[in-house]
Parts: structure tokens; C-alpha cells; sequence
């Protein structure tokens, strides 16, 4: 994926950053310089991404949530996060329009990148996000459990009901729902 030994961004993965990110090229360099500060080998481990990760949830576990992001960061399943794949997902989730948005989290919610998700998947992504936010954020209902939060997203998103959901059926449902989409793109902003 280029510049993971040097210190300066090749001209290839810039040129491919401007025309695929809305970062300008004084941003794009400023996360990298930030990023090789952080790696200077130019790789992401899991390690040092959930240690990164986790000091944004002083108060929760952030470990398994940490582990389902790091799978949909590292495109290209090498175990690691090179700049380009950790700037693209910045650019998503961060800056994308809400169907990239939609379009990134389906990713993340099909734990067994079959092309649906399953209850299991998306309750134990949930099960993830309250663990990550801690019991006192989490809990507000005590009827408010993964299982109960997946089975009345299931009952509003799947509309041909054969018990997954497709993309089609998450993007749409999302789209519809403005707390869904919050809360499934943890996007507090609903842009």
C-alpha cells in the first residue's frame, strides 16, 4: 500500500487520498504526520488501535467493539491498518455522506461478511457498544438489553422477514429512523 517505511507520504497514495477523501492535501498530510508519530513503522497494530480506542471510554470495555472497527478499518485483512485504509474509514465516518456511513457500519454489523446480517451479529455488536459505553450509559431502561434492541430493529428493518437483513433493508431502515441511524453509525450529528 506504499510509505510504510519512509517517513514522507508517497505522491501516489496522496494524489489517491485527494480524490477519494474530502480531506485537502495540507489535511491529509497532517494525519499522516500525526499517524507515523503514533506508527512509525506506518502500520496500525490491533494492540495500539484498541489502546488509542479505549482511552475515548475511560468508563467501559471497548475491546470488543475495538476489535469489530479494527475488522472494517483493515480492508485488506492483513492484521494491521495502513494509512490509506485508516484515512479512508476517518473520511467515512467522519465526513461521508450517511449511505457511506450506512454503507461502513453494515460492514462492521456483518461480523461474517456473508452479505446479511443475522440477530447474533448485530446483537453482539450491541452487546459491544453497551459494554464500550460503560452500564450507567448503557442501561437507561433495564428492558434495554442487546437481545430486546436487536429483536425491534429486526421487527422495523426486515421487510421481507426471512430473518437477515440485507443491506438494501439496513440502509433503508437506518435512513428512516434518525435514532437508528444514530445509533447504528454511532453518528450523533444524524448527517
Amino acid at each position: 500500500m506504499g510509505g510504510a517505511g519512509s517517513k514522507k507520504l508517497p505522491m501516489e497514495d496522496l494524489q489517491f487520498l485527494i480524490e477519494n477523501t474530502n480531506f485537502s492535501k495540507q489535511q491529509i498530510k497532517a494525519w499522516y504526520k500525526g499517524f507515523m508519530k503514533d506508527c512509525p513503522n506506518g502500520q496500525l497494530t490491533r494492540a495500539k488501535f484498541l489502546e488509542v480506542y479505549s482511552s475515548f471510554f475511560p468508563q467501559g470495555n471497548a475491546e470488543k467493539f475495538c476489535e469489530h472497527v479494527f475488522r472494517t478499518f483493515d480492508s485488506d485483512n492483513s492484521g494491521k491498518i495502513d494509512f490509506k485504509e485508516f484515512l479512508l474509514a476517518i473520511n467515512i465516518t467522519s465526513a461521508g455522506k450517511p449511505e457511506q456511513k450506512l454503507e461502513w457500519a453494515f460492514q462492521m454489523y456483518d461480523v461474517n461478511g456473508d452479505g446479511t446480517i443475522e440477530p447474533k451479529e448485530m446483537t453482539e455488536i450491541i452487546a459491544a457498544i453497551y459494554n464500550m459505553v460503560g452500564p450507567q450509559l448503557a442501561y437507561n431502561d433495564p428492558n434495554d438489553t442487546p437481545e430486546q434492541r436487536t429483536t425491534e430493529i429486526f421487527g422495523k428493518m426486515d421487510e421481507n422477514n426471512d430473518g437477515v437483513l440485507s443491506k438494501d433493508e439496513f440502509i433503508k431502515g437506518c435512513m428512516a429512523d434518525q435514532f437508528l441511524y444514530q445509533m447504528l453509525t454511532a453518528d450523533s450529528s444524524g448527517e
